[in-house]
């Protein structure tokens, strides 16, 4: 039965992709079309034809590789003569033309996006609406209440975009002797007193925990929390500290059972914190909050020893009521951010914090189809499905974006040709703009080769990123 679920799946990816591609060609197709364009062929998928079919001046194949297809418009990569050539067409026309792809790309990444937000319950805001009992976040200047708008400058529109620029903020050193790092130690500490109850309680007790046990360890340890975190002086904070123990302890009269330990919180010489400036509206008002850290940790001692520390976000948010408003808001709000989240990462690997290793070409991505449908089938297969539909929604935006960039052989450098003969009022020479394309698809071919292969290297030593 799995493997029937699995190639269903695989179809399904398949399927997905092919029509990622058909909408991009279909941009260029139908506006070559309305523009009097002709277009000698249009394909589906690469390199030998399963079966093709002429109709007018169009042939329409389906060819063996479904990895891609093509638009092939009369003189768009050649001299030609015909009065009904790509680059014998109004300027304006052909800009429209060349666009087209990435427009439809940003249409079926609306789609996509659609499918999965309208099945959520409800969403997600910006709004801080609480704090995890070892919120470091909440002893640096954040508040209940506060709607984050910006982290380090990048615009916050929906809870994706928090999630990226926390994922994304720069892990430094802090000082350790201060009262906020002081009183991080506090809440942590109380936090594993909490979890130490818990894990003696059989012990103590002799059955498992109840939730209302439970229960009542959460709201003695969310109060000790708070009282730490308003502490103006180390000392405040570690009196919270024993206090918020205390009342732990006094569940059920555990502290009978075994007497509460009170932990010596200890300046280390160093301290690293994943931290950044946030912009947040505070009753009507703009605050900005310099240096707000976030619950660092390790995943693991190999992590530890490799000094590769992770960022968690410590608070919770309010939810967003599921209306038909909110869907269309969500949509729209979410496959913006998509595309904002990809130009923020190429600016990010101009700038070195991604490296070649972050980047993937197609063996890359089909491999993170598949890590993201086998998790959605913990659930079940509808997941599966939810999860390949997001990342498709993902890959549609991706092409978009990726495409308008300004390099030669992608859509964005023929536009910049285009809007230099627009300005100039006459065409560069085409021999050194068939050139310079060639030359960018030779580039970005041998790009995508080398990605590749740099893929199927980190698939064979299992050293491809997880999720």
């Amino acid at each position: 039965m799995q493997i029937f679920i699995t190639i269903a799946l695989i179809i399904i990816g398949v399927l997905l992709f092919e029509f990622i591609i058909f909408a991009h060609e279909f941009g260029h197709f139908i506006t070559a079309k309305k523009s009097g364009v002709q277009v000698n062929e249009f394909a589906l998928g690469m390199g030998p034809k399963l079966f093709s079919f002429k109709k007018g001046e169009t042939r329409y194949s389906l060819r063996l590789f479904p990895i891609g297809g093509f638009c092939a418009m009369e003189g768009e990569d050649e001299a030609s003569d015909n009065p009904r050539a790509f680059t014998n067409a109004k300027v304006w026309k052909r800009m429209i033309i060349i666009v087209a792809g990435a427009f439809m790309n940003f249409v079926v990444g609306f789609l996509l996006m659609f499918i999965v937000v309208v099945q959520q319950p409800c969403y997600e805001s910006t709004v801080v609406d609480g704090f995890s009992p070892v919120a470091f976040s909440a002893n640096c200047g954040l508040q209940e209440g506060d709607e984050i708008t910006s982290v380090n400058g990048y615009s916050i529109w929906n809870a994706k975009d928090l999630q990226f620029a926390i994922q994304t903020l720069q892990c430094v050193n802090v000082d350790p002797a201060s009262v906020e790092v002081y009183k991080e130690d506090c809440a942590v500490e109380a936090r594993n007193a909490a979890q130490d109850i818990v894990d003696g309680w059989k012990d103590a007790f002799g059955e498992e925990i109840s939730d209302d046990h439970l229960a009542q360890l959460n709201d003695a340890l969310t109060e000790g929390r708070r009282q730490i975190n308003k502490a103006e002086t180390k000392e405040e904070a570690n009196a919270a500290m024993r206090a918020a123990i205390d009342s732990l302890y006094a569940v059920n009269h555990y502290s009978v059972k075994k007497a509460a330990v009170y932990p010596e919180i200890k300046e280390r010489d160093e301290r690293v914190r994943y931290t950044g400036d946030l912009t947040v509206k505070r009753g009507g008002e703009t605050v900005e909050l310099e240096g707000v850290q976030f619950y660092s940790y390790y995943n693991s001692q190999e992590d530890a020893d490799a000094g590769k520390v992770s960022v968690a976000i410590d608070f919770y948010v309010k939810p967003i009521e599921k209306t038909f408003g909110t869907v269309l808001q969500q949509t729209v709000s979410q496959t913006a951010t998509m595309a904002k989240t990809v130009w923020q990462s190429l600016v990010m690997l101009v700038q070195g914090r991604f490296t070649f290793n972050d980047l993937s070409g197609p063996v890359g991505i089909t491999r993170a189809v598949s890590m993201v449908a086998s998790e959605g089938l913990k659930v079940n297969f509808l997941s599966a499905v939810n999860n390949i539909i997001y990342i498709m929604a993902l890959i549609t935006v991706n092409l978009g974006v990726v495409n308008l960039l300004p390099f030669p052989a992608l859509d964005g450098g023929r536009f910049v040709f285009l809007l230099i003969e627009a300005v100039i009022r006459r065409p560069l020479p085409r021999k050194f703009e068939y050139v310079v394309n060639a030359a960018g698809l030779i580039i970005l071919i041998g790009f995508i080769i080398v990605i590749s292969a740099k893929d199927v290297w980190q698939l064979i030593t299992g050293t491809f990123p997880s999720l």
